[in-house]
């Protein structure tokens, strides 16, 4: 199984920038209603625009914050150079770069621009 997280966004660009920016990822679809980013030729996220149905109806409720509850989680060996890519980015920092005491392993925590949590993690 693989896991292949979708968010609901507004600006599918937009945000397909950000994480393309701060993940190292490439855009494996583009446009404005829906994206697929790859690294290493792997789907690690989706983006859907909120407003669009498509055939299975809107994804996120009309005036509800997005993000609520939801942290995405990106594991990576490459740590170091995520970190310089989201500080590059000016991404919004939560939790600047620390050791996870109970996991062991170094974590930045970043709100995207539309509010969702994503942690970087890493060796």
């Amino acid at each position: 199984m693989i896991a292949q997280p979708l968010l609901a966004v507004p600006d599918v660009e937009a945000s397909s920038r950000w994480y393309q920016q701060v993940l190292g990822a490439v855009s494996g679809h583009g446009g404005a209603e829906y994206e697929v980013l790859l690294v290493a030729g792997s789907p690690v996220l989706q983006l859907h625009q909120c407003a669009t149905g498509h055939h299975h109806g809107v994804l996120a409720e009309p005036g509800v914050p997005l993000g609520n509850g939801v942290a995405v989680w990106f594991h990576t060996d490459a740590l170091d150079a995520a970190v310089a890519r989201s500080r590059a980015a000016g991404a919004r920092v939560q939790t600047d770069l620390h050791v996870n005491p109970n996991a062991g392993h170094r974590e930045l925590w970043l709100r995207d621009p539309d509010g969702y949590l994503v942690v970087l993690s890493g060796p």
